[in-house]
């Protein structure tokens, strides 16, 4: 089925001074999908962002926001969507109900409050205040926030950092859960797994320029790379069996751990490689598959590790 944008960038650059921040951008963002920017921090994924948002002025470029410029039609466009910034805070005192109904105020029109504290899990929290709230509470808090006048459009921004994991696989939820209400949902984030799971497409930033733009799946087999079936083993191993297997195309040992790779159907590698363990008499323990990631295609794509 065709759908539709509504994020449209093209050519965005966005400069400080001496210092170019987006350098040349340009996308697509689908109705109805999880859209994700992934990529260091200061690879200028927030300052695209809050061009789209209207919160900064572009230096170049054409952004349309369901067909609205969100620079000089900022008006027009702040009602269809709603931010998570990188980083907000509210005033200790203020209660999260009261929150929400100052957040409301804003807006022509709101969701039902109770319904959406509901959604968001602080049904038991209306009553506490901000200073009193969980990290992950506080950030369930602001999408609750970013939510509360049913956006078209949900931006978040750096979501699940600082978050445990626990906390971290929460918020997951509650992002699948906005997508399948309709929204569409732009993610930024430094975190490769996150992109990977939650995201239909993810555009990979680096310098201020996008060096990947595709489906995290798409990225990954674009790679090439080995899957692998990695296990320990007891005793000495005969590996003959395993390297004359058809879907196995190298056989490692680094001390008790055995790295079977092969190309291709990961699936197809670790049944062929299951049925032949028992066959070749091999005691084994452990036995995981290790595949490529989207991690793997930034270091591909820059050179350098995410993080730094």
């Amino acid at each position: 089925m065709q759908k539709n944008p509504v994020i449209q960038v093209e050519h965005l650059r966005k400069v400080y001074g001496s210092v170019i921040a987006v350098d040349d951008i340009s996308f697509t963002v689908e109705q109805g999908e999880i859209f994700g920017m992934v990529g260091p921090n200061g690879a200028g994924k927030t300052s695209t962002v809050e061009c789209a948002e209207g919160l900064r002025t572009s230096s170049s470029g054409m952004i349309r926001v369901l067909g609205l410029d969100p620079q000089k039609e900022k008006y027009q466009v702040r009602p269809h969507i709603g931010v998570q910034l990188q980083e907000s805070s509210l005033q200790d005192r203020l209660k999260v109900w009261e929150a929400l109904d100052l957040f409301a105020a804003f807006y022509p029109r709101s969701v039902d409050k109770d319904a959406l504290l509901e959604q968001v899990g602080l049904t038991e929290k209306r009553n506490a205040r901000f200073a009193k709230l969980s990290g992950g509470q506080k950030q369930r808090l602001f999408i609750a926030l970013a939510l509360v006048h049913d956006p078209e459009i949900v931006f978040l921004d750096e979501l699940t950092t600082g978050l445990d994991p626990q906390a971290r696989r929460v918020m997951w939820e509650m992002v699948r859960d906005i997508r399948a209400r309709g929204k569409t949902v732009f993610l930024i984030t430094h975190s490769m797994e996150e992109a990977e799971r939650l995201c239909d497409q993810v555009a990979i930033v680096d310098h201020g320029r996008i060096v990947a733009l595709d489906s995290p799946h798409h990225l990954v087999s674009s790679l090439g790379a080995d899957s692998q079936v990695v296990f320990i083993v007891d005793g000495i191993p005969d590996l003959q069996r395993l390297q004359a297997l058809q879907e196995v195309s190298c056989v490692q040992q680094v001390e008790d751990r055995i790295i079977i790779s092969g190309k291709g159907d990961g699936d197809a590698l670790l049944s062929s490689v299951v049925t032949a363990l028992p066959v070749s008499g091999m005691r084994y323990r452990d036995l995981h598959t290790e595949r490529p990631t989207l991690e793997d295609v930034f270091l591909k794509m820059t050179g350098r590790a995410v993080r730094d």
